[in-house]
């Protein structure tokens, strides 16, 4: 599935980057994914020169899910476009258990759309809605539709009208190496330029309201950590500071941030109001050791956070005041990079036994341990906010490339950066307000 051209805008010091292209291929799909019959959308006034096809742009959603398994248009027996229409056998007999759908009437510069979810097994209508948007929002409203078809039929919120955030790197040479953040719909569209430098931009964390990221970078020398506006690309220093700082992490309610500062030889984790600017000190390591990648939990009551070790990296949990910490992960020699699940039921992380790196899962409250990956160098898990998927980075045919599976270990897919360099760093964003 090809999706939209990745625009570089780098700084004007910057050679021109020739765009790329993110392809996500779905390379395992849940076993018994539902077959579902989407069928193209009509048009109830004379078609107007929009580039948006509705009805793909939905397939595309679901099957990128891993879910559901969208039947072949060349297999219908029928077009119809309104669930009043269907004759359930139709369907049945090409093996679809649910029908979408549709139809757009232009009414000026607005789009009237009206979609239905009909079950061909009980022969019923699921669910029936109409919405009126700009031409602008028609894909925005495609993704809307998905996720009330997965809710609809899976009884988990979906996650297709997010963002997710990751760091593109390319070579110009044999010395000139640059980095550009970027922000994309959840299937890789519309992608944008949100800060571009010649030095490397690490560890990107979202706002809880999905108005702000905060990363480092190493534009100035030692890291340092920056917040910056997606929407005006405002961006201010966290910390005016000498001290290197790195690993920003927000707070669920978006008041505080969680960091990593190094002073006087220690590396320990500090929280830091947004507001005030106030940091409190929340671990104490000797100059031998070392604590990094802070994550808050969705209750913001704790903290879990990298303790490197006599060489051996495990997860520890402190609570937010602060006191005594509990060491989380036994299994393996190698287990970092915490991040919590939505529900904060599990916590995922980059794990090794000594034969590459994957990623894992921890489920607290039974101490079960599944390794998820058999990718040898995966990295930066992050959660969709539904909890369904883990994006990560990984190295593929000697390149770096997004990819993502499911917390059951179900689904994996691929995304790769077709026009060259590589992908890392990446966040997936929290659900979008209407």
């Amino acid at each position: 599935m090809k999706i939209c051209t990745v625009l570089l805008s780098l700084l004007l010091f910057m050679p021109q980057i020739s765009s790329a292209v993110l392809k996500i291929d779905i390379t395992q799909q849940a076993e018994g994914a539902l077959p579902i019959a989407i069928v193209p959308f009509a048009w109830e006034t004379p078609r107007v020169a929009i580039t948006e096809r509705l009805d793909e742009v939905i397939k595309a959603d679901l099957h990128r899910s891993g879910y559901f398994q969208p039947i072949a248009k060349k297999d219908f027996l029928a077009l119809p476009t309104k669930s009043a229409h269907i004759q359930c056998k139709d369907w049945r007999v090409i093996g679809a258990e649910n029908v979408v759908v549709g139809s757009v009437r232009a009414i000026g510069a607005i789009f009237e759309v009206h979609y239905e979810l009909f079950d061909a097994i009980r022969c019923m209508p699921v669910e029936s809605q109409k919405f009126r948007v700009t031409a602008k929002q028609l894909r925005r409203l495609a993704h809307q539709i998905s996720d009330k078809i997965y809710q609809a039929l899976t009884g988990q919120q979906g996650a297709f009208t997010t963002r997710i955030a990751y760091v593109v790197a390319k070579q110009f040479g044999k010395k000139n190496r640059f980095f550009s953040l970027q922000v994309a719909d959840s299937d890789g569209y519309d992608p944008k330029t949100i800060f571009s430098s010649k030095e490397s931009i690490i560890s990107v964390s979202w706002s809880p309201d999905g108005r702000f990221l905060a990363y480092a970078s190493f534009e100035h020398g030692p890291s340092t950590v920056y917040v910056q506006e997606v929407g005006t690309g405002k961006r201010e220093r966290l910390l005016k500071t000498k001290d290197a700082i790195s690993s920003p992490a927000w707070s669920p309610d978006g008041s505080k941030l969680a960091v990593v500062i190094s002073r006087k030889g220690k590396r320990d984790v500090y929280v830091v109001d947004y507001k005030s600017r106030l940091t409190q000190r929340l671990t104490r390591t000797s100059s031998a050791n070392f604590n990094t990648e802070p994550v808050w939990s969705p209750d913001g009551k704790h903290i879990v956070y990298t303790a490197h070790s006599g060489g051996r990296p495990q997860l520890y949990r402190i609570d937010v005041g602060g006191g005594r910490a509990k060491r989380l992960t036994f299994e393996g020699k190698y287990n970092t990079r915490g991040a919590f699940s939505p529900d904060g039921k599990l916590l995922a992380m980059v794990h090794s036994n000594g034969a590459g790196y994957h990623i894992a899962v921890l489920e607290l409250t039974t101490g079960a341990f599944s390794v998820l990956t058999n990718t040898k160098l995966d990295e930066s898990p992050t959660f969709a906010p539904n909890g369904s998927m883990i994006l990560f980075a990984t190295r593929d045919r000697n390149r770096g490339v997004l990819a993502a599976v499911s917390a059951d270990g179900r689904v994996s897919q691929r995304f790769e950066l077709n026009g060259g360099g590589d992908a890392r760093e990446p966040a997936w964003g929290p659900f979008l307000l209407p």
